[in-house]
This record gives structure tokens, C-alpha cells and sequence, in this order.
């Protein structure tokens, strides 16, 4: 039978339904750009479809070769682990099917010229608006995502150099939206003190969302303290056409065999310093806590345009809005939600009775809950396509829904046995005893005052 093509791109979700439909805009384009082949996308969490959809729209469509793009500026937790580990169940359960994973879109030139137009597109419109300042004395402030991995912040700092030097600012900073440090306000208010008329935000992010608004609202309580700086607020690359190319360039290197990541500086791989203890970790997800429950809360007042005013107690009392503590992976600060209830109601409020229920017996209930099934299995492929290729599965006892952590121990001796294209290998003799938690080793600087602990209220 003759290979059928279909392109797959990744993406991870948000809230904001705008930023869903952006992303969706990737998809238009790559088929527009490649009208032979089926195009669908899919979300690891908090949007509809989620990636399983997509795969399946395109096995229904007749496709036995999928060529999956993950729809990430640069690669961390979730291209390395997240979307390789929900690709490899899904071909691991649909043996007809071969899906091969290129790589992020990364440090490209491509990249840095839309990020140069659109944060020219501010500059002009402030100096007609606001009177002319020089680019000298403007300093410009670069916004990255922010992750756990050194690799993916660095590549943030990178992009802010070659702005800098490519666009003659006067001086540029680096600062993240979460997980790592500086965060905006800190990293603004150290900027304004920095003596210059006026400073750039650019959120290097490819859409809209919550933590777009987020840096937004930053800029401006750091503006109000600082009249004196014209604050200028630059656009997300969102669809410039040199994005769409990038994303068309990456799908033609999986084509010619050239998906190839960046494995030197990969601390899964390498003894980066301070992420030792994240050599051979596990790839593996923990987007199914929050895959395919849709975007933010029903009759919310933000009409689908979340800011995460809905994270926020007193908010969620003031609107009749359900509120659930947040916790997060990184250790000790606390930022993510254990469990978005509100979203739920959007299945009907399938995890409803959850509210009220206690940790433990919460987390039971929830993986426990009936679903598809499909992704029940949780199994690591011999050619994931990324940074850490693991040929060993958990060995779940049945098919039971979403992963069965915690129902039965299991201790495991797996090497890793990375098939990378260097060709270099890391096996490690160690075992697993895991319940729920998927032992990423923590955030090392979770507690950093500049990080995530300086976004908490002062009381």
C-alpha cells in the first residue's frame, strides 16, 4: 500500500480562547501550503481537540505517516517529554500508523526577523504617537515563556541578544512570563532603573493568551510607578509570514530526514550544571490531568479572552465562580491548579464532586474517572524523535483509563537507551517506585526571589 502523508501540529492549550484560535491559523497555513496532504492540530491541555483528535481525524483521512510538528518556540518540558510521550502511546496503540516528530522552531532567522518587524511596528507607531526617542536611548526588554530547562531560557536571552545588536537598542534585558527568573515585574522595575526614556516589552510568544495579558498588566503597573519612561507594549509574533514559513521549513526537515534538536546542551543528556539530577529522567506527560477539558470557565466574565482572573479567590467569590488552591510541579512555590473544576462543566461537570473532596481521595477519584481509554496505556516508542529516547514501558496492568499511577507499585530497572542521532548512549540501572507523581526532579530555583515567589500577594 502506497504511504499516505499528514501533517500534525502540536500544540499546548490555553485558556484564552483567542490564543486557540490563533494557533488554528497554523494549521490553515500548512495546508494551504501543502494541499496534497490532510493537515489537523491538537492541544495537550485545557483546549479541544487534544492531540489523540487530530491523529485520529488523520488516520480516518487514510494516513499511515504522520509528520508531527510541535507548535513551540523552543524545546523544554514540553517538547522533550509532554508531546513525544502522547505521540508515542498513540502510535504504540495504532500500530499501523508511523508518526515521526520534528523539532522546535528554535533559534532561526526567520524567527528573529518577524520578531524584529513586529517590535519595529511599536516603534514606529510610539514615535508617531508619542514624539520620537532614539533607538539609543531606548532599552529593550525581551519577555521569554520561561521553563525548568536552562536550555530553553538561554535560547530566550539569545534571541534578545541578536535584537539588540541587529536593531541598535541602546541596551536589552531578558526577562520570562513564569518558572524561572527574573519575572516581569522584577525584571522591569530593574530595568527602569536603568536611566532610559524608553523600554520595549516584546513577549516573544507565538500567541495570545493568559500569559500574554499577564506581561501586559505587569508593564503597566511598573509604568505607573515610572511616569517618567514611555513604557511601549510590541506585539506577539502571532501569524507573520515568516512564522508560517518557519513552521512549513520544519515540516520539510522531517521530510529530508534534518529534524534534528539540539542534544549538547540538553539536560536530560548532559550534566548541565545545577540539572544533574534530571539526567535520564522518564519521558513521560502529566497533560492528562487537564487534556481536552476545554478553555476557561462557563459564564466567566472574561467571555473566553482568560487573564487567570478566575485563578484568583476573591474574584471567583465575586462572580459565583468555583475556586480550588493551586499547587504546582516546581516545587515549593505554589502556582499551577491541582485540578480545574470550573472547566470541567464544560463535560457536563464530570469531576464536579471532586470539590470538596479530600487530596488523596481527589486524585483516586480522578484517575478512576471513565474516558475514551485511549490513551490508557502509558508506553515510550524506540524513536520518540527528541532529546531522550526511552525504549521501555511501565508495564500498566490492563487498559484501564488515563494512567493508573498509584493503583499498584511498580518498580522498574530500565536503561535509557538514547538513540539520538549523535549516536552516544546513557544506560542507567535505576528503578521507579512511583505513585501519581512523576518524578521530574524539581525546579532548583523555585524559590528564587525574583521568580515565581515574587508573583505572590503581599498580605
Amino acid at each position: 500500500m502506497a504511504e499516505k502523508l499528514g501533517i500534525m501540529v502540536c500544540g499546548h492549550g490555553s485558556r484564552n480562547q483567542n490564543a486557540a484560535r490563533e494557533f488554528a491559523i497554523i494549521a490553515e497555513a500548512l495546508r494551504a501550503r501543502n494541499p496534497d496532504m490532510p493537515v489537523e492540530y491538537g492541544y495537550l491541555e485545557f483546549c479541544n481537540p487534544v492531540i489523540a483528535e487530530g491523529l485520529d481525524r488523520l488516520r480516518a483521512a487514510g494516513v499511515t505517516r504522520v509528520l508531527a510538528v510541535p507548535g513551540m518556540l523552543f524545546a523544554a518540558g514540553h517538547a522533550k517529554n509532554d508531546i513525544p510521550s502522547v505521540l508515542n502511546t498513540y502510535q504504540a496503540h495504532n500500530p499501523g500508523m508511523v508518526i515521526n516528530y520534528g523539532r522546535e522552531l528554535g533559534i532561526d532567522l526567520k524567527m528573529i526577523r518577524a520578531a524584529g518587524d513586529r517590535i519595529q511596528e511599536a516603534v514606529d507607531q510610539a514615535n508617531a504617537e508619542l514624539g520620537f526617542v532614539d533607538k539609543h536611548d531606548t532599552l529593550l526588554m525581551v519577555v521569554g515563556r520561561g521553563s525548568s530547562d536552562p536550555d530553553a531560557n538561554s535560547n530566550a536571552t539569545k534571541v534578545m541578544r541578536m535584537l539588540w545588536e541587529g536593531m541598535g537598542f541602546g541596551w536589552g534585558e531578558t526577562c520570562y512570563s513564569g518558572v524561572t527568573f527574573p519575572l516581569v515585574e522584577p525584571g522591569l522595575t530593574h530595568a527602569a532603573k536603568l536611566g532610559y526614556k524608553r523600554i520595549i516589552v516584546f513577549p516573544y510568544f507565538l500567541f495570545t493568551g493568559v500569559l500574554v495579558k499577564r506581561i501586559y498588566s505587569y508593564t503597566d503597573e511598573v509604568a505607573a510607578r515610572h511616569p517618567e519612561i514611555q513604557f511601549v507594549k510590541a506585539s506577539y509574533l502571532n501569524d507573520h509570514p515568516l512564522v508560517l514559513d518557519a513552521f512549513q521549513d520544519r515540516v520539510r526537515e522531517i521530510l529530508d530526514g534534518a529534524a534534528v534538536m539540539n542534544c549538547q546542551m540538553c539536560k536530560y543528556r548532559e550534566q548541565v550544571l545545577g540539572f544533574e539530577a534530571d539526567i535520564g529522567q522518564p519521558q513521560e506527560s502529566h497533560h492528562h490531568h487537564v487534556e481536552g477539558i476545554g478553555g476557561g470557565m462557563e459564564d466567566c466574565p472574561c467571555k473566553g479572552d482568560c487573564d487567570a482572573s478566575c485563578r484568583e479567590e476573591d474574584f471567583c467569590r465575586e462572580h459565583g465562580l468555583p475556586w480550588t488552591p493551586v499547587h504546582s510541579h516546581a516545587e515549593p512555590a505554589p502556582l499551577e491548579p491541582a485540578f480545574d473544576y470550573g472547566a470541567s462543566t464544560l463535560l457536563g461537570g464530570k469531576y464536579g464532586h471532586l470539590l470538596n473532596a479530600a487530596p488523596d481521595a481527589e486524585l483516586e477519584a480522578m484517575m478512576n474517572a471513565p474516558s475514551s481509554g485511549r490513551m490508557a496505556v502509558h508506553e515510550h516508542g524506540p524513536d520518540c524523535g527528541c532529546g531522550h529516547d526511552h525504549g521501555h514501558d511501565h508495564g500498566h496492568h490492563g487498559a484501564s483509563a488515563a494512567h493508573d499511577h498509584g493503583h499498584h507499585d511498580h518498580n522498574h530497572g530500565h536503561s535509557h537507551g538514547h538513540g539520538h542521532v549523535q549516536g552516544h548512549a546513557h544506560d542507567h540501572g535505576h528503578s521507579h517506585d512511583h505513585g501519581h507523581d512523576h518524578h521530574h526532579a524539581p525546579y532548583p530555583h523555585a524559590d528564587h526571589p525574583l521568580g515565581p515567589k515574587s508573583m505572590q500577594k503581599k498580605k
